[in-house]
């Protein structure tokens, strides 16, 4: 398609060379037609002068010798003259001169007289009359710009003043435009034959295709590709929502809203109907390195059954209709992730227990993944994080027959490390139903496991001092009456350090707020941990729960009845300061975007990932560690006089 332009300036320079064509051959022709006129022109003009001499002379009568011819008044005489007489002089006698101021017989005075001896030769008698001298006026005739002659008239040689080209000039230019129209009619017979081809050329692009090379095309793995690269360009730019019209220069009184920073407001909300229908988000994730990139797990479409099993899909907030990438697996993901060190790489783990590893630079299917082997897990995977720093790092994941496995993300055939948590206090097994798992900030041997019994455990991967590799028998942390489902640590920031507050969430419709013993001083018998306090305003099942990663005060949850509740201890620890109706439906996860905190992402189980954003909310104030200080302080003791029932919850972790 890019030739029509071209095509369409070559057909217009064509048609140009030809109307200069038309008009040099005019122009040829017009000045053939008057070099022929003026070849012809003035030998029948002369002719016809010589001969209206002759009638008047004639008509005059016979010239005596000494007659004069009177100068008339008002007309110039020309100078006198001595000359022959006229009669008697025969023909061969040549011819005569007069005496001009010049010496030279005038044009005018040799063609009259010339031509008035020669015609009285022939009609009248010879007559030889005395010489003698006589003076005459003669008459004053125009001079003709270019005399010829012909059979009939004789006359001597006169010198004639011509004003216009002469013929060696005109052959030379005839010549040159010879020459000129060759090639002229050399260029236009290329170009004609350029354009020929050109033609060609755009027949055969442009030509209409069939049915069959219609499917073909559209079935075509590069025109897939480029079609879905470009669509996705198109709709990132309509997306894009900037006021390009804002003007900076009006202050907040012009517009602003002073509830802005008190509000949570809905950003979008990401579904797609091939993807999303009849299917529930499992688990979400913010991208490390682009905050428009997030990603959400769905478990299995039982009205589809030659669809995939799992699906992730990851979605850009500048392109709303379709996911940015979507990822296959055969089983349903539970659980989903980020690579923290390499922003291509998505870890998934699934409901058979395998764990798979896929690249947004390649296809669908994941690149790696681990085998349905005793070596690593046979059931489902509903926890994993990933430890250490960009040379030295571990996944971990946990499955709900009580397994830890320890993988390098290049290598996932085997594990490197594998840890089973058994407690020989339960009834019927000793296994460990992991639900759910975290690590505290700047930790990456010792972690805490939430369990389907409600209980929350500490557990270690290595032997350290005090204390052997698995789960710590002693300290028990109970406090639900219900799987745990969601289990955080307050993140490591601030002048002050609250990285032993622990938040989890169960079904027992309650958030727990705990601390956690300190690691460097291990238990040595058993010990039983109570909550230091509970949040009981929740109507349903509590699905998930987050420290905020930059306000000290700030943590979100998110219940069955489809509620996003914000809690600020610095402000009130009884009700949410914020509590938002987000769907009809359970929301099954959230988390906080990792750069500033500002955006959360809720996963529901209607398919649908909601992005909500919680204004000045997410900036903390100075004062918010030593207000939570004080906050921590009152609670506890209000836990010490019975509030909530425990003794070992006031000491501290480090």
């Amino acid at each position: 398609m890019s030739l029509r332009p071209e095509l369409e300036a070559k057909r217009a320079k064509i048609a140009e060379l030809k109307r200069l064509k038309e008009e040099k051959e005019r122009r040829a022709r017009a000045l053939r037609e008057r070099q022929a006129a003026a070849e012809a022109g003035p030998s029948r003009a002369r002719l016809q002068d010589v001969l209206a001499d002759v009638d008047s002379i004639l008509n005059s009568g016979p010239l005596r010798p000494g007659d004069r011819t009177p100068s008339q008044p008002g007309t110039p005489s020309r100078p006198r003259s001595r000359t022959p007489p006229v009669f008697g002089e025969s023909q061969g006698s040549g011819s005569r001169q007069a005496d001009t101021p010049s010496g030279r017989l005038s044009p005018g005075s040799t063609l009259v007289n010339s031509t008035i001896d020669n015609t009285i030769d022939r009609i009248a008698p010879r007559i030889t009359p005395q010489l003698i001298d006589v003076d005459q006026d003669l008459l004053d005739v125009p001079r003709k710009e270019r005399v010829t002659y012909d059979k009939d008239v004789q006359t001597a040689e006169a010198v004639v003043e011509t004003t216009g080209p002469s013929e060696e000039e005109i052959r030379e230019r005839i010549a040159q435009e010879k020459e000129s129209e060759e090639e002229r009619q050399a260029r236009e017979q290329e170009e004609a034959e350029e354009h020929a081809a050109l033609e060609k050329q755009l027949e055969k692009e442009i030509r209409e295709l069939n049915e069959e090379e219609r499917v073909s095309l559209f079935a075509a793995n590069d025109f897939q590709d480029f079609m879905d690269r470009s669509s996705k360009i198109i709709e990132r730019a309509l997306n894009d929502d900037y006021d390009y019209i804002r003007d900076y220069t009006l202050g907040a009184e012009a517009g602003g809203d002073d509830t802005e920073g008190k509000r949570v407001k809905k950003v979008c909300a990401f579904y797609h109907e091939r993807y999303g229908k009849n299917r529930s988000i499992t688990d979400v994730d913010w991208s490390p390195k682009y905050p428009e990139l997030s990603v959400a797990s769905y478990n299995k479409n039982p009205a589809a059954l030659n669809e995939p099993d799992g699906l992730v899909a990851v979605w850009n907030l500048h392109l709303l209709e379709r996911p940015e990438f979507v990822f296959h697996s055969q089983s349903d993901v539970l659980s989903v992730s980020f690579s923290p060190f390499n922003p291509n790489l998505v870890f998934g783990g699934t409901y058979s227990g395998q764990i798979l590893l896929w690249d947004t630079r390649s296809k669908h299917l994941p690149v790696l993944k681990t085998p349905l082997s005793a070596a690593g897990h046979t059931h489902p995977v509903y926890a994993m994080q990933i430890v250490g720093t960009q040379n030295a790092h571990n996944l971990i994941t946990s499955s709900t027959d009580g397994l830890v496995c320890s993988w390098l993300v290049d290598m996932l055939a085997q594990p490197q490390e594998s840890l089973e948590l058994q407690h020989s206090g339960h009834n019927k097994t000793s296994e460990v139903a992991i639900t759910t798992l975290d690590f505290p900030d700047n930790e990456t041997t010792t972690f805490f496991v939430g369990t389907e019994e409600g209980n929350v455990y500490q557990a270690n991967r290595y032997d350290r001092a005090g204390s052997k590799a698995g789960l710590n028998q002693y300290d028990v942390y109970r406090g639900h009456s219900g799987p745990v489902m969601g289990l955080h640590f307050h993140p490591l920031q601030g002048p002050v350090d609250f990285s032993d507050l622990l938040l989890t969430c169960s079904a027992d419709w309650t958030v727990k707020l705990w601390r956690a013993r300190s690691i460097a001083k291990p238990s040595t018998a058993a010990n039983t941990l109570t909550p230091i306090y509970s949040f009981d305003e929740a109507d349903d099942y509590v699905y998930d729960v987050r420290w905020h990663p930059t306000q000290p005060a700030l943590f979100g949850s998110v219940d069955g009845s489809g509620k996003f509740d914000l809690w600020n201890l610095n402000v009130d620890t009884e009700v949410p300061v914020v509590s938002t109706a987000v769907s009809e439906k359970a929301i099954n996860k959230f988390t906080w975007d990792g750069k500033d905190g500002r955006r959360a992402a809720l996963g529901g189980s209607d398919g649908k990932l909601y992005i909500y954003d919680i204004g000045d909310m997410a900036i903390p104030r100075e004062s918010e560690w030593t207000d939570l200080q004080r906050t921590l302080t009152s609670i506890q003791g209000g836990s010490a006089q019975g509030a909530v029932p425990s003794s070992d919850t006031v000491v501290a972790a480090r």
